[in-house]
């Protein structure tokens, strides 16, 4: 049940994270997870689906944050 949840979390962090700059400051990401809530929602996907597979969607979109902006980096 909950796999629906973390395949639209994964299409979202994708068009919605990795395609735009963001930052991860705390309201950057309070932000983008209350538009991640939103966007679920208005396609029946619920909070507790995405949560449920995903664990928070506050940590796991300041993860995504953080990783691609590491990824962008030479060492």
């Amino acid at each position: 049940m909950s796999e629906r949840g973390a395949e639209f979390f994964g299409e979202w962090i994708t068009n919605n994270v990795m395609r735009g700059s963001v930052g991860a400051d705390i309201i950057s990401v309070a932000e983008l997870t209350t538009k991640l809530f939103a966007d679920a929602k208005a396609v029946g996907v619920s909070e507790h689906e995405i949560e449920e597979e995903i664990g928070s969607a506050y940590d796991a979109i300041l993860a995504a944050i953080v990783g691609f902006e590491d990824s962008g980096k030479s060492d």
